[in-house]
């Protein structure tokens, strides 16, 4: 019988990522924290918004999340429930959002969160009609599963849940016997000022961060792997492996392990 996992770079079966939303001021303080611990995550960003409130102005955002490394993501023109709006204003709500973030940053955005956590069928298709490939909603499982429905990704939790660093401990301890973990923290930064609890997050980025057993990534970067390993080429007996993208891939295949180049084929018997 044939048995085929996927892992993640470097034979890692942990990920960890982070995704928070809104841009706003506090965001400096939390890339901060994420750095010093090697931690990387995706921020969601309402460009109709920039400098007003608490948000972060237009280059306040580009040099805060593009010296960083962090990814970058459409959260709504002006945050609006796109459940409830008319299709055609959801989909320039995205599509403007999409297109003033590409403009600001100079790259191609395909992820996003729901503002207000509000999904509907109608959201999903407008979004993925818009060319983003993946969308966050607010919903906590408590798990550590990989996605399986991308443009209504659910998270672990949110960092104010009680139970965070059980959680942490379980994901840190848990064997891992076939399908890689992911742990999925979301929130926003200005909550911490609100509840004085920066101590949270720096104790949850202590804590994950700086190991050698965990993957550190953007959101984007989990889906781009996963759907890179799904993209593997496989002869009728499996005994050639052909990887068409340009991602190095690991995986195991009958208790062996392999890491397969782009454009390589390898042999597995």
């Amino acid at each position: 019988m044939s048995r085929l996992f996927m892992y993640y770079p470097g034979f890692r079966q942990r990920a960890l990522t982070l995704s928070y939303d809104d841009g706003v001021q506090a965001d400096r303080r939390l890339v901060e924290i994420m750095v010093k611990h090697g931690i990387k995550g995706t921020f969601n960003i309402n460009s109709g918004s920039f400098g007003s409130g608490k948000r972060l102005t237009a280059d306040e955002a580009l040099r805060l999340y593009r010296d960083s490394g962090m990814e970058v993501a459409v959260h709504g023109l002006h945050h609006p429930f796109w459940n409830k709006i008319p299709r055609g204003m959801a989909s320039y709500d995205i599509v403007t959002d999409r297109s003033n973030l590409e403009t600001l940053f100079g790259r191609i955005i395909r992820g996003s969160a729901y503002p207000f956590g509000a999904t509907s069928d109608s959201a999903v298709s407008v979004l993925r009609d818009a060319g983003i490939v993946y969308a966050r909603t607010t919903v906590s499982t408590e798990r550590f599963d990989l996605p399986t429905d991308w443009l209504r990704m659910p998270a672990t939790c949110h960092h104010n849940n009680p139970r965070l660093f059980e959680l942490c401990e379980r994901f840190l301890s848990q064997p891992i016997k076939y399908n890689p973990t992911l742990f999925y923290l979301w929130g926003h930064a200005y909550e911490f000022d609100d509840n004085d609890n920066w101590s949270v997050i720096e104790a949850f980025c202590e804590r994950m961060g700086g190991r050698d057993d965990i993957w550190y990534a953007t959101n984007i970067e989990i889906y781009d792997y996963v759907k890179a390993f799904e993209r593997l080429e496989f002869s009728a007996d499996g005994k050639l492996v052909y990887n068409p993208t340009f991602t190095e891939v690991f995986f195991e295949l009958n208790g062996k392990k392999y890491m397969i180049r782009p454009g390589e084929t390898v042999t597995t018997a």
